[in-house]
């Protein structure tokens, strides 16, 4: 039993790397009421970037995937640099490097997790390594160069988030889809969730034979991670003079690394102890010595032992503090919302001219209200039907498109650019209360239809067509 927890302390790495990978996932993922009420967090932590690739749109998330995030800038910045965004990416890539893939990233443990399914492997080779070079490609294009080029066009697109990313599907899509609540999502997929549902098949049967499947050849995060890999504050390094090239950490490694520390490898540290001259080791100041016990005496084994029990703790109760704000505390969760058939409760909504609209003071009139977002393609092809609804029927029907909460701001921008003078009325949600008040399901956009009465007569959830409102009418 001694020598065993002897054998543990001595490990070359700072801490067990699948317990800190399991602690992650369940840190940027803190929001588990999410999963029994099938609504995804809105609250102002989910302005947080978390490091690594975590869907926005999960259930459980507690903060923004940075990627999504730098595509939403990008393509909503007004052809202005988003600085703040691409500021946390580098933080996250000058401190950690591609230790966030190999610790923090969940998508990447659920792949080393399929990997330990009992089947042959293949092997990295000079062709894996060729294809290793995709993800340098995907990031240019889908993450840049395609969210800029929308840019000229008004029409934000983040085109990997939308395209390809496997971690929004089976996070997002398929963590939100699960759930009773969003049943009404059902009729709403079409050839687009089609093709990334199988695009996620297919990452998940390969991710059984192949090593990181996305991680090595698609992941545009890693490939911006990696950029900063050499100058990271956390990592691998290799001491070149002591350096004998016998080629034991490139065998050892399963990524596809041409030298310890290069753009390729995710700083696992499991390549240190193969290491016959000692010439690997950790990066990262005294915090990454303290934990390392290779070469420590008894005594100090003791003074690190006790090192890695505060931090276990330390961390242990940030887990557990997150778990209950998220769970227990924030209320920032969406009501079930007045159903079709009911009577609708107060609604004062925040006109971007100024004043408020209020649905008592419109009693008498149909009241159409549209909920919506700059960011929001499918909302922005939409505005010119409900444009058009409430010119023709101006006298028997009012028409408000509510803007979310998310990037609110946009909205009087592009009211003032694109309608002006429009008989439709352009208003800001706080906080989502409105949308989640009449039954939103956390997707856009959603138009409720309410009678002369104050009765709640038609909600859809998704885009709407012209005979849809107007059958609406005419009842």
């Amino acid at each position: 039993m001694i020598k065993k927890v002897k054998s543990w302390f001595v490990s070359h790495r700072p801490m067990k790397r699948r317990l800190i990978q399991l602690y992650s996932a369940l840190l940027f993922n803190a929001n588990l009421k999410g999963f029994g009420n099938g609504q995804i967090y809105k609250g102002q932590l989910k302005n947080i970037c978390t490091p690594g690739l975590n869907c926005y749109s999960c259930p459980g998330a507690s903060g923004a995937c940075p990627l999504g995030s730098l595509q939403n800038a990008l393509a909503s910045s007004g052809k202005t640099v988003p600085f703040y965004i691409l500021g946390i990416i580098m933080l996250y890539g000058l401190l950690f490097g591609r230790w966030i893939c190999g610790f923090l990233c969940p998508f990447g443990l659920i792949q080393e997790l399929l990997h330990k399914i009992k089947t042959p492997k293949l092997k990295k080779s000079r062709f894996t390594r060729a294809l290793s070079y995709t993800k340098y490609i995907i990031l240019a294009v889908f993450v840049f160069l395609i969210p800029i080029i929308y840019i000229f066009r008004k029409v934000p697109l983040p085109a990997f988030c939308k395209y390809i990313c496997p971690a929004g599907t089976l996070e997002g899509a398929l963590g939100l889809l699960q759930n009773e609540a969003n049943h009404e999502l059902l009729g709403m997929l079409g050839g687009l969730f089609t093709w990334k549902f199988i695009l996620l098949v297919w990452i998940i049967a390969l991710s059984i034979f192949v090593y990181r499947f996305f991680c090595r050849f698609l992941c545009p995060l890693g490939a911006l991670y990696g950029l900063f890999n050499k100058i990271s504050f956390i990592g691998v390094k290799l001491d070149r003079p002591k350096c004998i090239d016998c080629g034991k950490c490139i065998n050892k490694c399963k990524m596809d690394i041409k030298h310890v520390g290069d753009a390729e490898c995710i700083s696992c540290g499991e390549c240190i102890s193969d290491c016959p001259t000692k010439a690997i080791s950790w990066k990262g100041g005294k915090v990454a010595l303290a934990l390392d016990t290779a070469g420590s005496t008894e005594k100090d084994i003791k003074n690190k032992k006790m090192l890695r029990a505060l931090l276990a703790i330390g961390m242990s109760l940030l887990l557990v503090t997150t778990l209950v704000y998220f769970n227990f505390i924030d209320k920032n969760e969406a009501s079930v919302g007045y159903e079709v058939g009911e009577m609708c409760g107060s609604v004062d909504v925040q006109l971007v001219t100024g004043g408020l609209f209020s649905l008592e003071e419109n009693r008498g009139k149909i009241t159409v209200i549209n909920f919506w977002g700059t960011w929001c393609k499918p909302c922005i092809e939409e505005l010119p039907t409900l444009d058009r609804i409430a010119s023709e029927y101006k006298d028997k029907v009012t028409v408000i498109a509510v803007h979310s909460e998310y990037k609110k701001e946009e909205a009087e921008a592009f009211a003032l650019s694109n309608y002006p003078g429009s008989a439709m009325m352009f208003a800001y949600d706080t906080d989502d209360t409105y949308y989640n008040r009449l039954g939103g399901r956390s997707t856009y956009p959603m138009t409720v239809i309410i009678n002369q009465d104050g009765i709640i007569i038609a909600r859809y959830q998704g885009a709407i067509t012209y005979e849809n409102i107007v059958n609406e009418i005419l009842k």
